[in-house]
């Protein structure tokens, strides 16, 4: 059990930690908008599903209708769908915003896999808890001051959009763990491979219609090496980081830990970003910005003790319980 929990939440961190790229997106693409990123980094990173699941050798019992149904809607809600909400987001309430309602994912994340799976017992995920909830509040507080929320006049439609960028993500993480508990038999290669092959193809069919609207600038820049080559690089590298390697290392955490504590090690995202956002503008944090990404390893790593601590005296009670002979008592 202990090998297990410990590679699952390396996997989880390190999940955080290749989602948490993103945030660096907009400082490295020049003139391409956000959707061309998404187009680039999903297309490579389908192109890698389809180089995966080529190369498994049990490969067709797993290519069931019900798989690619299953894993087709994850990748709309989760990636695709969920890129969609957060832009959309970002575009009507800023940059500043639109982030901080994104960290209500792993609170209600926590508060709803607890209550369907009971892994931990509520006493002992409030502490956890309210240390990732302080940590954020003070990593986002500057986004509800009366000059950020003066200078966004369509927060009628950017908070909404948050709004349905968390749920879409609340919705991804448990419905994507219990696909996975319903299939032990999958391995996660090709589960993880369906799910990108699907994300690539919806993005693919969503760009006819976002370069009807305006969305894309390939078209208009030009697809040609010599003006979009920059676009490509780092949409390819960040896809093999970001989108493979974090979907798969998300996929490792999600059959190995709850949700419950998923959730809270997924909050590591907003550490790595304010990090990695701090060195691309070349800046030492502020003091506030230092205490809330303290507060929020503090909580993540008491988490990760509480529920060991937890589950492991759980086991042990359940080995003496198991020694005591029938005819006892």
């Amino acid at each position: 059990m202990d090998k297990q929990f410990t590679i699952g939440v390396l996997a989880a961190l390190f999940a955080a930690f290749g989602f948490s790229l993103n945030f660096v997106v907009p400082f490295i693409i020049g003139d391409y908008s956000t959707f061309d990123f998404a187009l680039v980094r999903h297309v490579v990173a389908a192109m890698v599903g389809v180089a995966v699941l080529a190369s498994e050798k049990e490969l067709l019992k797993h290519l069931t209708l019900q798989n690619w149904f299953a894993t087709a809607g994850l990748a709309f809600i989760g990636y695709v769908g969920y890129f969609l909400t957060v832009t959309g987001a970002a575009i009507f309430c800023g940059p500043v915003i639109a982030p901080a309602f994104l960290g209500l994912v792993p609170i209600v994340l926590a508060i709803l896999g607890n209550r369907r799976q009971g892994s931990m017992r509520w006493h002992l995920l409030m502490l956890p808890l309210g240390l990732v909830l302080a940590g954020l509040l003070l990593v986002n507080g500057a986004a509800f001051t009366t000059e950020s929320l003066g200078s966004n006049q369509s927060l009628w439609i950017g908070i909404p959009l948050a709004l349905a960028a968390v749920a879409l993500w609340v919705w991804f993480a448990m419905a994507n763990q219990a696909a996975l508990a319903n299939r032990p038999d999958m391995p996660l290669g090709i589960w993880s491979a369906l799910i990108l092959v699907s994300g690539g193809v919806e993005m693919l069919l969503f760009f006819p219609i976002g370069g009807a609207l305006g969305l894309f600038q390939l078209p208009t820049l030009g697809f040609g090496w010599s003006s979009a080559g920059s676009l490509y690089l780092w949409g390819a590298s960040l896809s093999l980081m970001a989108t493979v390697a974090g979907v798969w290392a998300w996929n490792v955490a999600s059959r190995r830990l709850p949700v419950a504590l998923t959730a809270q090690l997924i909050v590591s995202e907003t550490a790595f970003g304010v990090i990695g956002g701090l060195v691309v503008h070349t800046r030492w944090p502020t003091g506030v910005e230092a205490a809330g990404v303290g507060v929020l390893i503090v909580g993540v790593v008491l988490a990760i003790r509480i529920f060991h601590r937890d589950h492991r005296q759980q086991s042990e009670a359940l080995l003496r319980f198991a020694d005591i002979p029938a005819d006892a008592g």
